[in-house]
């Protein structure tokens, strides 16, 4: 995205703040006046007070020495605090609309995060998302208020200045605006270099954040494999690259912040030096002279804020281009322009000859087909790899076939609304995903507004209760970032709890007692029995026990359904089925 496109997306956004932006630039016009008139009452004092020079200004009263000078000096005091008053006030319109900008970013932003599908999730970083979320949004203010917003008031400002200077002298005019043209040759010429450093630096502190998330977020894996000095090695290189970037770019902005400090003082000397051989002439005053110098440093002053931000702007630009990169992902999975929205559906489940695979010519599925009848119990089994997760993924909509069809009550899920199709599911997914959050918000994450005694209730359902009674603070305890102050089968029961108050149709259970002991498994088995009944449930299980009353068990091998039935006559078959529950059942006694 070029540096045009940046701009527009900027003052596109600038204009909806239009409102506080025209009374800041109104300020800005105020407040130009005001540094218009900033240095005449220090003219007054120099040439009326103190050379004796008469008044000829025809809307100033003539009045004496003493009492003009008590005026200058009155007129200096009101006139600096009225221009403070109107920097204060343009200050915090402009702060004021730059956050509502970063925050409008962020906001767009995270929303399109969570609209696109798990296939983009699983290849991005998510210490690169949270940079750009956290700090390259603050790109849009830095363009608009360090940019945009500069050039406008200083434009204002210049050309005040410029009509007053020319009136007063029109040479020493022509020299201080002359600096100009070259500052502007010099902000081309550094341009480039500044944004490739500025997007290189962002890119290794991106980089950085992912290093540190990674290696805090499997801290556990760290410590029992002992890589701590291996993970530390890599923070400290990944540290180093972020900071030596940095320091590249910050030598790079100090010398073009040199430069710009040298072509500003060789203005204003050249001006001097001419202004000092004007006055000797008795082209000029002392007092014109002094105006003069004081208006230079006004003009000066915008040019020279827009110089020495040039380099944030350069960096902001590279921020900004990486959010809208963000957002100019378009999702593979959303709603078709002409979706439905259903109510509860009755939970009939159907697979037509679905084909799936993550990556192009590596197919996970190969034409999975069955059907699922309202309140029915199906169970899916086979090896590690055979697709299990990935059918409840696909129901989910997660991701869509590459061929055939999934119907939820006789329709294509591609048809439905999503929102509305993933509100007719409950999912226990495998490992149990658990908010750093309370006990109350992780069971009612499906159902925010739901009753406390309706908590409890699917606390007791899933035999999360005991552990409940166990927490100092109840419902109110926080379990940590994914459940790390509970065990994995107390992570897991919670999760249970979740999936059953959402009181949906139709009920994915992933595994859903993998990391519980076998007493605790019983026990909660009898309860999740008791809570499918009424609704379609996909179980994919590991533990073939587990299954022995599903009302019909399909079994996958390399992505093909190779079996389906009851459990009986599965086993009767003797065929894979019985071949992998003839395989638990020793491994279980042999390890007694």
């Amino acid at each position: 995205m070029g540096t045009i496109e940046l701009y527009r997306y900027a003052i596109a956004q600038l204009r909806r703040n239009w409102f506080r932006l025209t009374i800041s630039i109104v300020g800005v016009l105020l407040a130009s006046i005001a540094e218009v008139l900033k240095p005449w009452p220090l003219k007054v004092v120099i040439d009326n007070v103190l050379r004796g020079m008469p008044m000829i200004w025809r809307w100033v009263p003539a009045m004496p020495v003493a009492e003009l000078l008590v005026a200058a000096c009155l007129a200096l005091v009101i006139v600096y605090a009225v221009l403070g008053l109107l920097n204060v006030m343009t200050n915090y319109l402009t702060i004021s609309i730059g956050q509502r900008m970063v925050n409008e970013l962020r906001a767009r932003m995270f929303e399109h995060l969570q609209r696109l599908s798990l296939s983009f999730h699983r290849r991005r970083e998510i210490g690169d998302l949270m940079v750009r979320i956290a700090y390259d949004t603050f790109a849009i203010q830095t363009i608009a208020m360090n940019g945009f917003y500069p050039i406008v008031s200083a434009s204002i400002l210049l050309i005040a200045m410029f009509v007053v200077m020319v009136k007063m002298d029109v040479t020493l005019t022509l020299i201080a605006l002359g600096v100009i043209p070259v500052l502007v040759l010099l902000i081309i010429a550094v341009s480039g270099r500044i944004d490739e450093l500025a997007g290189g630096a962002r890119i290794k502190e991106s980089r950085l954040y992912t290093v540190a998330h990674s290696a805090l977020a499997a801290i556990h894996v760290v410590q029992a494999f002992t890589h701590e000095s291996e993970s530390y090695r890599e923070f400290v290189q990944s540290s180093s690259e972020s900071l030596n970037q940095t320091l590249k770019l910050y030598v790079l902005q100090t010398i073009y912040a040199g430069a710009v400090n040298v072509m500003i003082a060789l203005g204003t000397a050249l001006v001097i030096y001419l202004g000092a051989r004007h006055v000797m002439s008795g082209h000029l005053t002392i007092g014109d002279l002094v105006v003069f110098t004081t208006y230079l440093a006004s003009l000066y002053a915008p040019v020279n804020q827009i110089s020495q931000t040039f380099g944030a702007i350069q960096g902001a630009q590279a921020g900004l281009r990486r959010c809208l990169e963000l957002l100019q992902i378009d999702p593979e999975i959303k709603d078709r322009a002409d979706a439905v929205a259903v109510g509860r559906a009755r939970g009939e489940v159907e697979f037509d000859s679905v084909v799936f695979g993550y990556e192009p010519g590596r197919e996970v599925l190969k034409g999975i087909s069955f059907k699922a009848m309202p309140g029915e119990t199906i169970a899916i089994v086979g090896p590690s790899g055979s697709g299990k997760t990935t059918m409840a993924s696909l129901l989910a909509r997660f991701y869509d076939p590459l061929r055939g069809a999934i119907r939820v009550d006789g329709r294509n899920i591609r048809e439905l609304k999503l929102e509305s199709l993933r509100r007719n599911i409950a999912m226990v997914l495998q490992p149990p995903l658990v908010i750093g959050d309370t006990v109350r918000t992780n069971v009612a994450f499906g159902r925010p507004k739901v009753s406390d005694a309706d908590i409890l209730h699917a606390i007791e359902m899933a035999r999360f209760g005991p552990v409940l009674a166990k927490l100092d603070k109840g419902l109110n305890e926080i379990v940590g970032q994914g459940g790390h102050a509970l065990s994995e089968g107390e992570a897991q029961r919670l999760t249970i709890a979740r999936a059953l108050i959402k009181d949906a149709p139709i009920l994915i259970m992933d595994e859903p007692t993998s990391a519980l002991d076998a007493e605790t498994e019983s026990m909660v088995m009898a309860a999740v029995e008791d809570a499918m009944r009424g609704r379609t449930t996909l179980v994919i299980a590991h533990r073939l026990s587990t299954i022995q009353n599903a009302d019909r068990i399909i079994v996958l091998r390399d992505g093909v359904v190779v079996e389906q039935g009851k459990f009986d006559e599965l086993l009767a078959r003797e065929g894979f089925f019985s071949y992998l529950y003839n395989i638990q059942a020793w491994n279980r006694e042999a390890t007694g």
